[in-house]
This record gives C-alpha cells, structure tokens and sequence, in this order.
C-alpha cells in the first residue's frame, strides 16, 4: 500500500524501534523520506533494523537509549539533533506489558510496564520537546498508545494504566507545547498481529477475541502506516492532542 506523504528533510527519532512496530514505524518513516534515529536498549537489534532501511535507500542510525533514565533520553536526543542539525519528529514507542492477573502483580512488574510505558514516554518526550522548541518550525510527537487506554481487558491492568495515563500525558503534551509549535497526538492501535503473538491469535481463544472485531480480522502493520504518517507530517499540521484508534471498529464493538 503507497501513501504520497513526504517528509523529506525531516529528522526522526523512533524508541523501541529494535523490533515489531518500532522497526516497522522507523522503515515506515525512512521510506517517506525521513533520516531516522533508530533507537532501543538492543543496539545489535537498531543496526539491523538500519541495515534494512540502507538497504532500501534510506538513511537511519541507530542509538542505544534505555527510556526510564533521564540521562539517556537526553543523550538520544542531542545525538539524533547533532547527526543531523535538528528532530523534528519523535515516536514514543518504547513499551512493555505485563498479563497477570490484578492481585497477583507484583510490585516490580508493575514499576517495569509504567516506567517504560509512562514515564519512559515523559522523559524522551521532555527532552524532544525542549529540543523542538529551540527550533524555528518546531515539531511533532506521536506517542503510542492503544485502545487499552481507552477501554480495558483482564490481566493487564498494568499495561491499560499506562496508556491511559500516556493518553492524558499526549493532551497535557499538545496543551502545554502547543506555543512552542510542538503538535502532540496519541496513535492506538487495536489487536495488530505480529510473529510475537500470532500463535495466540491461532487458538480457540485468539479466534473468539478476532470475532468481536466488528471487521472480523487482525489489524496488520500496514495499516498502522497511513495514520502514522498522517500524524507525522504536515498533513496533520493543525492537529494536537487527539488519540487516534486503528482498531477496526474494535472500540465501538457493541459490550
């Protein structure tokens, strides 16, 4: 599927983009023109995902960043800025879940999923927003959410505060950087089948829960490409602080 958006010119910096939808989001940017930062804990997974992106013609480096520390995400962001004289573009991706039932979470799973999900998307989204300001044209941030942040499942209460909290955090975001040119906007996917759960969605199980799905199908990766880029550029240019729900209608299915 091809979508005629440009950002040719455009500085990005992805998180978590060593694998899954963080790779797809960086080749996804790259191929629209973007010089990416592909950023994540596993530097040996980031100079693959670079490799690919080079071997299709674009340009993208590859940055160790852990985004529970402050340091870190500062370091990732000056590093994006320095490569290339600016970032004009941040994905806050980086996210971790935990399915365990409510009473039985431990305390440190608990801190794992809400550092990385919440405050990880904070202190980059911090350091890129303090970066952006400094920059004429400003810029724009895409956090990633999920439809677990607006509605709830079992087991995974951890995961659902978190995007909750980080669906709020992308409207403080929008109302507070907006005079800073800064444009904050949450992306949530539904249910998008990828090789870590596609044998879940194989069993009995996994086949009862793509049956609420009022299209009655998985979302795929490509289609999370055309909003992404939609939120990305200057397509979305006078919009901030809206989260936008690729679920195929899961959100709206009947309870």
């Amino acid at each position: 599927m091809e979508f005629q958006v440009s950002l040719a010119g455009k500085v990005a910096l992805v998180t978590g983009a060593s694998q899954g939808l963080g790779a797809f989001f960086a080749r996804t940017l790259a191929g629209a023109g973007a010089r990416v930062a592909v950023a994540a804990r596993s530097v040996e997974g980031c100079e693959r995902v670079v490799g690919e992106i080079a071997a299709a013609g674009g340009t993208a480096l590859p940055l160790a960043l852990d985004v529970t520390s402050a340091e870190s995400a500062a370091a990732a962001v000056a590093a994006t800025a320095e490569a290339w004289g600016a970032l004009d573009l941040l994905v806050n991706n980086a996210g971790v879940t935990a399915t365990v039932p409510l009473m039985d979470l431990d305390e440190a799973a608990w801190d794992r999923v809400v550092d990385t999900n919440l405050k990880g998307a904070f202190l980059v989204g911090q350091a890129a927003a303090r970066q952006m300001a400094r920059q004429a044209a400003g810029g724009a941030i895409v956090n990633v959410a999920s439809i677990l942040g607006l509605r709830v499942a079992g087991q995974v209460a951890a995961y659902a505060a978190s995007k909750a909290g980080l669906v709020q955090l992308t409207r403080s975001m929008a109302l507070e950087w907006a005079r800073h040119k800064v444009r904050a906007n949450a992306l949530c996917p539904g249910y998008v089948e990828t090789d870590l759960n596609r044998d879940f969605f194989a069993t009995e199980a996994g086949q009862a829960l793509i049956r609420r799905v009022p299209y009655r199908r998985l979302g795929r990766l490509e289609d999370l490409a055309g909003p992404l880029l939609f939120l990305a550029s200057d397509a979305s240019a006078y919009v901030t602080g809206i989260d936008l729900a690729v679920d195929g209608g899961h959100l709206v299915s009947s309870l």
